[in-house]
């Protein structure tokens, strides 16, 4: 819970580009060229950004209120085609595609068993850190055409409810038990990641099954009370199966089960990421009844610079929580605020040690603990 030193300034739309997309062109040469490419690959993105933040340890300065960002928008766009042309790419190295033809000179090397691992988990970790990240970005964003960016992104890792669930279930239930994506404390992630998957696809399909009955009561979305709209899950349900059966036409039954296997692995770096950025958490019940406001108290943030920069600044999450329209680059850390909830390691890093449960309650228990004690005193304080 200690501030971290300061930079300069805070980081240009440059360095966002340059940290995130790094990984992606090292996937892509591994998937042409295998070799060294891929443990280069593998390597930058399992060990670079955690050795590097471990070592720096120093969160950029907030940005100035109401700064302009050109190219912000620009990037998120990029990173979708990134993420598609690292899918893409993958699958066809991994089930031999360019030997088909797909490959230029010199490229589309068969590669090895060991080979296809380690490209397996780099471009699993690419998209569980960066893509979902960017795609968590867009979803929030009232653009209809940037929203719908992020939503097929989701959908093409077969996590579409994500896009319901995490703005009309987690961002209204956060820290409290009615959110399933809120890990409470004691709870391994082995246990909370069915839990949460499941309790999230049923909370996010009542939800909008909820607005969908709002909408036709009133006419809000067709303008004629009765008539109420698209349930949202028609297209995340229907999407994964199009993307399912594409991939089998495509990759055929190899490239369906390696494709199965890599939105596994993304969906659980997703829900990582939810377990660890509010694990223990809870938001007070007022006198009244009324559960209190979200605020930075009920998220554990992270100002490590490089996985900052890479996860398009996703664990500044207190502030996202706060601000859910605000772009990632005005996302702030309010380190002049009362102690509040801040990893002792990166994002990354601590998502890590979230896959063995002794060791993440040895190291997060006192720390959630610790921020409770604080919290009471607060509460108890004369106003």
């Amino acid at each position: 819970m200690a501030a971290f030193p300061r930079w300069s300034g805070p980081p240009e739309i440059w360095a966002f580009a340059l940290a995130a997309l790094a990984p992606a062109v090292l996937i892509l040469l591994a998937a042409a060229f295998g070799g060294w490419w891929v443990w280069l690959a593998l390597v930058w993105i399992s060990l670079a950004s955690p050795s590097a933040d471990t070592i720096i340890a120093r969160a950029f300065p907030d940005p100035e209120e109401g700064r302009a960002t050109p190219g912000a928008n620009a990037l998120s766009v990029t990173l979708v085609g990134a993420h598609f042309i690292v899918l893409a790419a993958t699958l066809s190295a991994l089930t031999d595609a360019w030997m088909g033809g797909w490959a230029g000179p010199g490229m589309g090397q068969v590669l090895g068993p060991w080979h296809k691992l380690g490209l397996f988990l780099a471009a699993g970790m690419f998209f569980g850190q960066v893509s979902n990240s960017n795609a968590h970005e867009l979803i929030h964003r009232s653009t209809r055409g940037l929203f719908a960016l992020g939503a097929a992104v989701f959908v093409s890792l077969l996590f579409g409810h994500h896009t319901s669930s995490h703005r009309l279930v987690h961002h209204l239930h956060v820290a409290t038990d009615r959110d399933p994506n809120s890990a409470r404390l004691g709870e391994g992630f082995w246990r909370f990641f069915p839990r949460a998957w499941f309790g999230s696809f049923r909370d996010g399909l009542a939800a909008e099954r909820a607005l969908s009955a709002r909408r036709a009561a009133t006419g809000g979305a067709t303008g004629a009370a009765g008539q109420g709209r698209l349930n949202p899950y028609v297209i995340w349900v229907g999407g994964a199966v199009a993307c399912m059966v594409g991939v089998a036409l495509i990759w055929g039954g190899s490239g369906l089960a390696f494709y199965l296997a890599l939105s596994l692995y993304a969906q659980m770096q997703l829900m990582m990421s939810d377990y660890v950025q509010h694990y223990g958490l809870r938001r007070r019940q007022r006198a009244d009844g009324r559960i209190e406001p979200v605020g930075p108290a009920h998220s554990w943030d992270a100002g490590h610079p490089l996985s900052s920069l890479m996860m398009v600044n996703a664990p500044r999450h207190s502030d996202h929580h706060a601000h859910p329209g605000r772009a990632y680059p005005d996302l702030r850390l309010a380190r002049g605020t009362p102690p509040r909830p801040v990893l002792p390691y990166s994002l990354p890093l601590m998502a890590a040690i979230a896959l063995v449960p002794p060791l993440w309650r040895r190291i997060m228990d006192r720390r959630v603990e610790r921020m409770r004690r604080f919290a009471d005193v607060l509460a108890e304080a004369p106003v």
